[in-house]
């Protein structure tokens, strides 16, 4: 593969205040060209063989190239081998590598690379249009995403993290929501910029922005239509994710204590 075609990379960074958009699972130019057009500040290519959203290098590299250069490209990895995802990386002209398996902090070390590294949580849906069942209290769950977060927070390459739903079987992308009130108490005391994955779309993503608080939002499956990706729900999503306000953020610890009385999350 011939190495770095695309040229030098911006500073990683946020965004001014404003929240950090990644419309993920992209495999096509115009739709890469759309979403950056509408105010993304991220691009995903899933470089995951068994996914239906998988992407060649040779087309990853070819959109990468044809984007702003302050268009974070980012390439979502599953247990694949240090080597092999500096390679990609190197082809594609990545700026961060998103870890969506079981990659240890040794595995972490091996890379020279901006991680993201992600972590699935187990919980019950919250703060969603459809909850499946009566949420439990958020505390216990997110004391044990932090000590896990902690072994590679003190990695200096791993540079955020994200917090999607899990489902046994299924690394990401499958557009289930976990319970909101233990991704807020997450990163409210998170050692790295946390962001907030699972079930996002235009109808709740305003709302898990104000519940959550997140250095920024990443979406998949919600902005599709059977399978493709929707250039009409992309602008819907990214729209909305940039008209919710710091200041109409909910108050976490109320949130808490309505959640322990039973009342809705609002």
């Amino acid at each position: 593969m011939n190495m770095n075609a695309c040229g030098g990379r911006p500073e990683l960074g946020s965004r001014g205040g404003r929240v950090w958009i990644k419309i993920c699972g992209v495999s096509d130019i115009e739709t890469a060209r759309i979403a950056a057009g509408c105010g993304a500040g991220a691009i995903g290519f899933v470089f995951v063989g068994r996914s239906r959203r998988y992407i060649p290098p040779g087309l990853a590299r070819q959109i990468s190239c044809g984007l702003p250069r302050n268009i974070e490209k980012v390439g979502v990895f599953v247990d694949e081998s240090p080597a092999r995802v500096a390679e990609i990386a190197r082809f594609c002209g990545l700026d961060l590598v998103q870890l969506h398996g079981g990659e240890s902090p040794e595995y972490c070390k091996a890379l020279s690379l901006p991680i993201i590294k992600a972590f699935r949580v187990e919980s019950s849906a919250r703060g969603g249009p459809e909850p499946e069942r009566e949420p439990r209290p958020g505390l216990e769950p997110a004391r044990e995403l932090l000590g896990a977060m902690d072994q590679y927070a003190a990695l200096p390459n791993v540079a955020r993290f994200l917090l999607d739903a899990y489902v046994p079987g299924n690394p990401g992308g499958t557009g289930r929501i976990f319970d909101w009130i233990v991704a807020a108490s997450v990163v409210g005391q998170a050692r790295r910029p946390v962001i907030l994955a699972g079930g996002l779309a235009p109808e709740n993503v305003a709302h898990a922005i104000k519940v959550v608080r997140p250095f920024g939002v990443d979406v998949s499956s919600g902005v599709e239509t059977c399978g493709r990706k929707d250039h009409e729900k992309i602008r819907r999503f990214i729209e909305e994710a940039e008209g919710a306000p710091p200041e109409a953020c909910v108050d976490l610890e109320q949130l808490k204590a309505n959640s322990q009385e039973g009342e809705p999350a609002t």
